[in-house]
């Protein structure tokens, strides 16, 4: 599946001015279930670290957690690594545009070698290390360059369909995923292989998140990498379907879930 042309080709449109890029940020809001979990996440670590802090946005992509960080308190200074230079140069532009140079900026980064000595309060790590084959080799880069007491929030797929694939013979939704999913208690091991003192692991994407994932993303996908004709019809299918997605999101947020095809991990240094 096509995912990366896709996101890059609704990015461009969006990225003609800064109210279409905070826009785009308010849909994906809307739209990407992980978001209101992570939301919900960094809303707590706030509360917990205070207004000033040094903040990691480890993959930050198109910059939209990094612009959620940034509201979250004016006192908070954010850097964004990625490894696709494109992104970087995009997302520092943006912010610049705005006027938020002095406090958030981003580097291009391998996080294999990413190594800053005690620096960081706030890791955000969100949809990256299914991607990364030397996961703990991250998690103790992590741990290197944060300070006692840190936190590291991680998002990613599990184990139980995360990257949508149920048994051997398939392949991963995503197809640069290097692995299909987490299982619960591995990431946990290795984080506390890593250095990590207390971590918490949760299912999300339960049987809510799941309906909402296929209605946001996975359907939408299929019919963008089916035809271009899609691009004007996706506005008009969001419309029929946004008021289903919200209170899909909203259930899979508040139930607990004994099984999931996502993870949210809480790790602490």
């Amino acid at each position: 599946m096509k995912y990366d042309p896709i996101k890059k080709g609704l990015g461009n449109v969006f990225n003609r001015t800064p109210f279409l890029r905070k826009l785009f940020y308010r849909l994906l809001d809307l739209l990407l279930l992980r978001a209101w979990h992570i939301k919900r996440e960094l809303r707590r670590a706030r509360k917990q670290l205070g207004e000033e802090a040094n903040v990691l946005d480890a993959g930050s992509g198109f910059g939209q957690y990094t612009f959620f960080m940034s509201r979250l308190s004016r006192k908070w200074k954010i850097k964004g690594v990625d490894v696709k230079e494109e992104q970087i140069q995009d997302c520092n532009e943006f912010f610049t545009r705005i006027e938020e140079k002095d406090r958030v900026h981003f580097e291009i980064a391998d996080l294999t070698k990413f190594r800053e000595q005690d620096r960081y309060l706030l890791v955000l790590c969100v949809d990256v290390m299914e991607h990364i084959l030397e996961d703990v080799e991250v998690f103790r880069n992590y741990v290197f360059s944060m300070k006692k007491g840190g936190i590291l929030l991680i998002s990613t797929p599990s184990d139980q369909g995360g990257s949508d694939v149920h048994d051997d013979n398939e392949d991963s939704f995503v197809d640069e995923h290097v692995r299909d999913g987490y299982n619960i208690r591995e990431i946990a091991d290795k984080l506390k292989t890593a250095g990590f003192s207390d971590v918490c692991a949760r299912y999300s994407y339960g049987w809510p998140g799941k309906i909402s994932w296929r209605l946001s993303m996975k359907y939408p996908i299929i019919m963008l990498n089916t035809s271009k004709l899609f691009y004007i019809l996706l506005p008009f299918y969001y419309l029929l379907t946004i008021p289903f997605i919200f209170v899909l999101n909203f259930l899979d947020v508040r139930l607990k879930h004994k099984t999931g095809t996502g993870l949210i991990v809480k790790a602490v240094k």
